[in-house]
């Protein structure tokens, strides 16, 4: 019962945040060309912009963008990367939370915030061939725009 109460209470937060476009975290260094698309809007990447649920992140050639979540998550992009963020919930007071992104191409370096370090299961990185669970603070993934191929360290 406890479970199912703290569950409604994370999807209430999820989505009176995604209603008030309260963003989820911001853009904290670029280099190059990126940008960030939420719903049908389209901005050019700059310090400071924000990153809300359902935000697509995406580099150029030769470009990077690095973005810090809520739960202090730390995010950076390499060149011609492509990520969606597709859950976000933060409720630290519970200590609790969740994290979904996808990764469709590119590189992803993750640094653990919060959410991982608190409930490591909460956190998923899905990529075109499966999923990445956190199970420790730090690591690095690419998937080739081309095969779909997926390597980690």
């Amino acid at each position: 019962m406890l479970k199912s109460a703290l569950t409604l209470l994370l999807l209430s937060a999820m989505a009176a945040a995604h209603a008030t476009g309260v963003p989820i975290g911001f853009v904290k260094t670029v280099s190059g060309q990126a940008e960030v698309v939420t719903g049908a809007q389209t901005q050019t990447a700059a310090v400071g912009t924000p990153v809300h649920l359902g935000s697509v992140l995406r580099t150029g050639a030769r470009s990077s963008m690095g973005v810090t979540l809520r739960d202090e998550t730390v995010m950076s992009f390499g060149p011609n990367t492509e990520l969606t963020v597709d859950e976000f919930v933060y409720a630290p007071a519970q200590r609790d939370g969740r994290l979904s992104t996808r990764l469709a191409r590119g590189t992803l370096n993750y640094v653990s915030g919060a959410i991982a370090r608190q409930r490591p299961d909460n956190v998923q990185v899905r990529t075109p061939t499966g999923t990445i669970g956190i199970r420790g603070t730090h690591f690095v993934v690419e998937v080739d725009a081309v095969t779909g191929q997926v390597s980690a360290r």
